[in-house]
């Protein structure tokens, strides 16, 4: 009997709908090691109440028979008929994903300053608990509402208060569905670290634990700030007192919308463990983001321009960043109107204004305080200088482990001054034009570019030995210090100079060629570059956008990755005033088109570029060297031609 063939036609195009897609994929909207993180959107939005002035109590309970319950005393989730949608808003928020109170950010809008903002959040709770019960109290009314596996099964009940019930708020109980988790236990350590700093966040706001197996309850009112709690978290004596300070945009300023900006705390020790705890709106960012980056900023410029000033650097000395922020602890909480965070669990900030926002309130403030005291001033200095020295010695080190018998480097190379493995990256740049403004807007302490000449080398089918007879794969080769090698080889990286090996290529379709024939290169004759995390793709913007001044806001020149993104910032200039034919919108022909400052700001400036890191996407190397030899190899043209045609209608052409 033949086999019938696989059809394709409209029918096998299927609908996701619903929240259908949270449960076949939850990977992609929350953590699936445990349920922790959707315990935590349900948390997020008592703390947002609580943030924008409507509640000071929190209570979270662990019940006996597994479920969760949020509690808090807010304004409740609103239940009436929402005017558009001809359903209940509570039930909106638990079973729509993208429906929720804070993508308005205008005056008068639910929620100024929110963590919550993707409108995914609890209903994605909802979608991976066997049963969650939403009771919001609201306006002398109480509504009660019963899901199970994200479906109502107990439709909307409003009743009245009773007599002498003054309850306001929002009590959600949740019993998370334990096939979708890795381990259905949450893990205790994790809530109460995660509870007790939003009490700290929130000085007056009472947060508390109850355990109904261990009966135990727990709670935290702190009416101080970050102090006390730095300071109880530290593993190790500060060598000068903690710098504590914050700052806030008022209606007057021209760069920020008011109430953005920052509080902080930093220690720095000489030993131990550092402490690093950030949060945008009250939300975790365990990777940190450009929030950190900004802290970052703020004290390195701070403590350069002390040490400039007192002149305290010994000569041949360098300081960098790092050395600055080597030992420093912190506890950072920004505030951002519009933040914007990588991934649904919000893990890091991505907003690019945000390393702006915090510098420009920490670096002042610090300045200050170092200038008024002086001997702690120095002790920083000695901190810092200390920490150079010992970066600058490794270096050396590591320079000299490698004989006299380096090859020469290639003329073009323009190498940078580090020699700091781990700092130091090089970018294999399309073009010398493009080359040339890399060079002029680069850190050259720890920046190399260069620059390539045309289309590289298809080199899938290339013999190792004849590499060498192809003078930009030979400079590659040489400048990065490696030389080629196979997947079962087991190369010297002793030599390598650069802890990131960066690939630059201009945003349209020959620079994805140059860009392809380069991952080829590696992936065939460098691969253990890939598998250790030292190959890396920057990801230079398509568009510029130059938005004229509205109101208070001033022009603002802004760069858009590819066309999605063009239409963002349209949009968002729109709900600003703008129309779209007042902003001036620039396509970047090429790297070459951007002048110094412009390359810098969007592609080598390590706080705001997009550098994506290379590696196998899933596959193993079998898997990934088959079909790269689908796409490159010069007798696959049948099997490319059959690829082009099954996927030929997901590409977008660039004409």
């Amino acid at each position: 009997m033949a086999n019938t063939p696989s059809t394709y036609s409209e029918g096998s195009i299927r609908v996701l709908k619903g929240l259908e897609p949270v449960k076949q994929r939850p990977g992609m909207y929350t953590r699936t090691d445990n349920p922790l993180h959707i315990i935590q959107e349900v948390l997020d939005n008592a703390a947002d109440e609580a943030l924008a002035g409507h509640g000071k109590k929190i209570k979270v309970t662990l019940h006996a028979d597994g479920s969760v319950s949020v509690e808090d005393d807010g304004r409740g989730i609103p239940f009436g008929m929402h005017p558009e949608e001809n359903a209940p808003v509570v039930e909106l928020v638990f079973t729509r994903l993208h429906a929720g109170g804070k993508f308005d950010k205008g005056k008068g809008g639910a929620y100024s300053f929110s963590g919550g903002l993707h409108g995914v959040g609890v209903s994605v709770t909802n979608a991976l608990s066997t049963r969650l019960e939403v009771i919001s109290h609201r306006e002398s009314q109480v509504a009660r509402l019963v899901f199970a596996g994200g479906d109502v099964v107990e439709p909307l009940q409003v009743a009245p208060r009773g007599e002498g019930d003054r309850k306001q708020g929002t009590t959600v109980r949740a019993w998370p569905d334990a096939k979708y988790f890795d381990s259905a236990v949450l893990p205790i350590g994790e809530l109460t670290h995660l509870l007790r700093s939003k009490a700290v966040l929130m000085p007056g706001v009472q947060v508390t634990l109850v355990n109904e197996k261990t009966r135990d309850t727990q709670s935290w009112l702190y009416k101080g700030g970050l102090r006390d709690y730095l300071q109880q978290t530290l593993s190790a004596d500060p060598v000068i007192p903690l710098f504590e300070g914050e700052g806030y945009a008022d209606s007057r300023d021209d760069s920020f919308a008011e109430g953005e900006g920052a509080a902080w705390c930093v220690a720095f020790t000489e030993d131990g463990s550092p402490v690093r705890e950030s949060y945008v709106n009250l939300i975790p960012t365990s990777a940190g983001g450009t929030h950190d980056s900004g802290l970052r900023d703020g004290l390195f410029q701070a403590v350069k321009g002390f040490i400039e000033l007192h002149a305290l650097l010994p000569k041949g000395v360098k300081l960098l960043p790092e050395d600055v922020f080597a030992r420093a602890s912190y506890v950072l909480s920004a505030k951002v109107l519009d933040p914007q965070f990588q991934g649904q669990v919000k893990e890091r900030l991505n907003s690019r204004d945000a390393v702006r926002l915090v510098s420009a309130y920490v670096k002042p403030a610090l300045e200050l305080w170092l200038n008024q005291h002086v001997d702690y001033g120095r002790k920083l200095a000695e901190l810092a200088i200390k920490a150079a020295q010992t970066r600058q010695r490794a270096g050396q080190k590591v320079e000299k482990r490698k004989g006299s018998g380096v090859a020469v480097l290639p003329g073009k190379l323009t190498d940078c001054e580090s020699r700091d493995l781990a700092h130091n990256e090089v970018f294999l740049v399309e073009g010398d034009s493009a080359g040339g403004s890399a060079k002029m807007g680069r850190d050259k302490e720890c920046q190399a570019i260069l620059p390539l000449r045309g289309k590289v080398l298809n080199t899938w089918e290339v013999e190792r030995d004849r590499l060498f007879a192809n003078t930009e794969i030979h400079d590659i080769a040489v400048a990065i210090g490696v030389d080629p090698h196979g997947p079962n080889d087991t190369p010297d990286l002793s030599g390598l100079r650069y802890g990131k090996v960066c690939i630059l290529s201009d945003a349209d379709v020959d620079g994805s060629h140059i860009q392809v024939l380069l991952l080829t290169l590696f992936f065939r004759h460098f691969p253990k570059l890939i598998e250790a995390g030292h190959v890396y793709v920057a990801r230079p913007p398509l568009f510029r956008v130059d938005i004229p001044a509205r109101g208070k806001k001033p022009a603002a020149k802004q760069y858009a990755l590819d066309e999605a993104e063009l239409q963002s910032i349209l949009d968002k200039a729109g709900k600003d005033g703008v129309a779209r034919e007042k902003c001036q919108i620039s396509r970047f022909k090429g790297l070459g088109e951007m002048s110094a400052e412009q390359l810098w700001d969007t592609t080598l400036n390590p706080d705001t570029r997009r550098l994506m890191p290379v590696n196998l996407g899933g596959r193993d190397f079998a898997g990934t060297e088959a079909l790269i030899g689908q796409l490159m190899g010069k007798g696959e043209a049948a099997a490319r031609r059959d690829l082009m045609e099954l996927h030929g209608d997901s590409v977008e052409i660039d004409i």
